[in-house]
C-alpha cells in the first residue's frame, strides 16, 4: 500500500509571489489501484507526481510504500521500484542509443551494475517479444537508433521500458497529451493493457475527462492542492462528463457553482465550460 499524509509543498516560500502547490494531501492507494488524476492547471496534480517521484521533498507529511517510508529518499533511489512516463516523448528514452540498447538500460532497474557482456541472447529474445506485442515492427528494428522513431513510437517504447521490470508504482504524467489522437488512443490502449496484466500500481495524471472516467478503477480531483474528489467503483462508473462538470463547479468554492473562479479567470459556470472544452477527447 502507498499512504500519503499531510503532502504539503509552497514554492518561493516567502516571497510576494509564493504557490501553495500542495496543501495537505493524504491519499491512501492499495495494490493495483487504477487512479486517474484531473484539475485544471496548477491544481498540484504534477507536483504531487514530483513528490511520489522524488524530484521535490516536500515540506510537510510523509510518504510510505509497504511499510517503508521513503518521504526523503532521493530520486535516483526511488527509479528502482517507481516507473514514470512523461508528457514529452523525448524525455523516457536516450536518442543515441538502440532500441536494444534502450531496453537492455530499462532492464537493469533496481539490479546492482557492473561490467557485463551486453546484451544476453535471452534478453534480446525476451526484448523482441516486449516490443512485438506493441504492433509497431520494432520488434525487428532493435540496432535502430531511437532518435529516428517518430514521437508516438517513442512513447510506445518508454511504456514499455517503464514496466520492463515490474514496478511497485506506475506513474504517468499527461503521457498521451502531446501524442495526435490515433497515436494517442493506441497508447492508452497500451497502457490499459499492461496496468492490467502487471496488476500494476498506477497514477495517471490527464486533462481528458473522458479518459478520466474511462480508465481506471479510481477517480481523483484536485483543486488549489487539495483533493476534492475522490470516486470508485459503481459510483465511477455512472459518471458522465457532464456530471463531473457539475460536481467540479459545486466543490471549487462553499458558495456554490456560481461563485468558483474559471480555469481561465472566467466565473462560474463559464469557467466549467471552458474546461468541457480542454478536457473533451476530440
Amino acid at each position: 500500500m502507498l499512504t500519503l499524509t499531510g503532502i504539503a509543498k509552497t514554492f518561493h516560500t516567502g516571497g510576494a509571489d509564493a504557490v501553495t502547490a500542495l496543501d495537505g494531501v493524504s491519499l491512501s492507494v492499495e495494490k493495483g489501484d487504477f487512479i486517474t488524476l484531473i484539475g485544471s492547471n496548477g491544481a498540484g496534480k504534477s507536483t504531487l507526481l514530483n513528490c511520489l517521484a522524488g524530484v521535490f521533498f516536500p515540506d510537510a507529511g510523509t510518504i510510505v510504500l509497504d511499510g517503508t517510508d521513503i518521504t526523503a529518499l532521493p530520486e535516483y533511489a526511488r527509479a528502482g521500484f517507481l516507473g514514470r512516463v512523461f508528457q514529452d516523448p523525448l524525455q523516457g528514452t536516450c536518442a543515441s542509443l538502440s532500441i536494444e540498447q534502450n531496453m537492455a538500460l530499462a532492464a537493469l532497474r533496481g539490479k546492482r551494475r557492473g561490467l557485463s557482456r551486453g546484451v544476453d541472447p535471452r534478453d534480446r529474445d525476451r526484448f523482441r517479444q516486449a516490443l512485438a506485442s506493441l504492433s509497431l515492427g520494432l520488434e525487428d528494428r532493435l540496432n535502430a537508433r531511437v532518435r529516428l522513431l517518430s514521437g508516438g513510437q517513442r512513447q510506445a517504447l518508454t511504456m514499455l521500458m517503464a514496466t520492463l521490470v515490474r514496478p511497485e508504482v506506475l506513474l504517468l504524467d499527461e503521457h498521451t497529451a502531446a501524442l495526435d489522437p490515433k497515436t494517442a488512443t493506441h497508447i492508452l490502449e497500451l497502457t490499459a493493457r499492461l496496468v492490467e496484466t502487471q496488476r500494476l500500481t498506477t497514477l495517471m495524471v490527464t486533462h481528458n475527462m473522458n479518459q478520466a472516467i474511462r480508465l481506471g478503477n479510481r477517480l481523483i480531483m484536485m483543486h488549489r492542492g487539495r483533493i476534492i474528489l475522490d470516486v470508485a467503483g459503481r459510483e465511477k462508473q455512472n459518471l458522465t462528463v457532464e456530471a463531473l462538470l457539475r460536481r467540479f463547479a459545486a466543490l471549487r468554492a462553499p458558495g456554490g457553482p456560481d461563485d468558483f473562479d474559471g480555469p481561465d479567470g472566467q466565473d462560474g459556470l463559464d469557467g466549467a465550460d471552458d474546461m468541457t472544452d480542454k478536457m473533451l477527447l476530440a
